[in-house]
């Protein structure tokens, strides 16, 4: 950001948790990255760190080859907080002993705070609940550094070293099952290393707006909009920055939910102003998935599509002014770390990170590149989106070609898209669809046999996906109650020619992703 937030750096170690640890440090309104553990202490300097949280990691910090840092790093005089691995880590280079203490510590755990509570701990009970996942520990602290808390198995569970602003804990405050565990980070953000919470959404917004302006000038910029969130926010953050300089173009690939196409137009002609192009191109993209079943291969078949439509509705609106094209997109942080980095293999292409054609005649513009999912949707309401496409659940930009698993045809499209409506009329119907972070139908190439109306049928299998999550880096299954289950398969078979079975996924993420294609 070129704002002078301050900036917190997350080292990523391995953990399950980096993630979420950016997000509870963006939650106390300071802006956070995440870093591999490779960073060097010039790159430190480079982005402007005001603090850097060390991750937890699966490895022993004793076990060779495990993951270390420069040691430069901590004599930046750079605030740091060491979380398990990362307070071992911690600990093992300036001079602390770090050892098996012969019994793990997995889950709740009593935390015991000494009469000096110290910085991370102010305010906090002196008896609480912490949450463990280690089998090494910090056993004697380095010097300089004082013990404030201990558990049975952890004598050094938080270590402070108030005078070069180092701090370190055993446990996982960036979970719900610590529950003072925000209070330990914001104690840490605010106390230990005196940053300010000025990460807000009216901060934000004027920031994304600042550059956007700088990128693109005076210079005409399309958006393609898919009716999700993403690009719904992107838009409206780009309008708000440049107005009538930008042209959204929705094309209806024949792969969106139920009645998206209205919407759309609703919101931003109607409603915002916006120069809107609708462009029907079903029958080409239909076409062109002919006979793909590859996943990737449909993602990027369906990328390169779109570009080349945005590259039609673009000769028309640059035709009177040659030079840099600007193309908008709903790229967000959770898709880079997925499309691949120093820390992450590659999970998914993503037509709004990979995938794209090489001969790409945009410069793309992701104004929401830096952001996770929830403080799109403030961002969006900020801005004054319907909350009902604020909040709607997410939706990829292949649409329901990646909810087809085999052969793409428009009756498969037709039957996807009816069973995705039932699911999604009957969650809302429940109460249930905020709670839940994705549901959807999916529809399988298998048959399988069944008996309507004293008949046997020989139909297809209709999966019901139903997720929580945070922030789509792992996901747990949803327990809908039965009786939603029954309404939605009953539904289902009656409704949608051609099925007649329904069947649940109860598969969390990892191993299974949350979509199926």
């Amino acid at each position: 950001m070129s704002r002078e937030f301050d900036r917190v750096l997350v080292v990523d170690f391995g953990a399950q948790y980096a993630q979420l640890i950016a997000r509870r440090v963006r939650e106390a309104h300071v802006y956070s990255e995440i870093v591999p553990h490779t960073i060097t202490p010039d790159e430190v300097r480079e982005r402007g760190a005001a603090a850097i949280i060390l991750s937890g990691g699966p490895k022993s910090v004793n076990a060779e080859g495990a993951p270390r840092i420069d040691p430069g790093i901590l004599q930046l005089g750079v605030p740091v907080l060491g979380i398990c691995y990362g307070q071992q880590l911690l600990a093992a280079d300036l001079g602390g002993t770090v050892s098996k203490s012969g019994i793990g510590e997995y889950g709740k755990a009593g935390l015991t705070v000494g009469d000096d509570h110290g910085v991370l701990l102010e305010g906090t009970p002196d008896d609480q609940t912490v949450w463990m996942s280690h089998f090494d520990a910090v056993v004697e602290p380095p010097p300089g550094f004082v013990v404030t808390a201990a558990t049975d198995t952890s004598p050094c569970a938080v270590i402070e070293d108030r005078e070069r602003r180092l701090f370190g804990v055993q446990f996982h405050p960036e979970v719900t099952h610590t529950p003072h565990g925000q209070d330990v980070l914001r104690r840490f953000l605010y106390e230990g290393a005196g940053l300010h919470p000025d990460w807000t959404p009216l901060n934000v917004i004027d920031e994304l707006v600042e550059r956007i302006r700088d990128q693109v000038g005076d210079r005409p910029v399309l958006c393609g909009l898919s009716g999700g969130v993403d690009s719904s926010v992107a838009a409206a953050l780009v309008h708000r920055a440049v107005g009538d300089q930008l042209t959204c173009v929705f094309v209806d690939h024949g792969l969106m939910r139920h009645d998206e196409g209205t919407q759309v137009e609703q919101t931003f002609r109607d409603h915002f102003g916006l120069h809107l192009v609708m462009r029907q191109e079903s029958g080409r993209f239909l076409d062109a998935l002919a006979g793909v079943t590859d996943p990737e291969a449909k993602r990027k078949v369906i990328g390169e599509h779109f570009i080349r439509v945005f590259e039609d509705a673009a000769r028309e609106v640059y035709a009177d002014t040659p030079g840099t094209k600007y193309l908008v997109q709903g790229t967000l942080y959770p898709d880079v770390i997925e499309s691949g980095s120093d820390t992450a293999s590659t999970i998914k292409s993503h037509h709004n990170v990979g995938g794209l054609p090489e001969d790409l005649d945009f410069d793309l513009v992701e104004p929401l590149r830096s952001l996770f999912k929830d403080e799109v949707r403030v961002i969006g309401e900020e801005l004054g989106l319907p909350e009902d496409m604020v909040q709607r659940q997410p939706f990829p930009g292949p649409g329901l070609a990646v909810r087809i698993v085999g052969d793409i045809t428009q009756q498969r499209v037709d039957m996807v898209r009816a069973a995705d409506r039932v699911v999604l009329e009957e969650l809302r119907r429940a109460g249930l669809e905020r709670e839940l972070w994705q549901s959807f139908a999916a529809l399988l190439t298998v048959r399988s046999v069944g008996v309507m109306g004293d008949e046997r049928t020989y139909g297809h299998p209709v999966v019901l996906r139903a997720v929580t999550s945070e922030d789509a880096m792992t996901a747990d299954w949803a327990r809908i109650p039965y009786d939603v289950l029954e309404r939605i398969s009953n539904r289902v078979i009656n409704e949608v020619p051609g099925v007649n079975r329904v069947v649940l996924d109860i598969t969390s993420k990892p191993p299974g992703t949350i979509e199926w294609e």
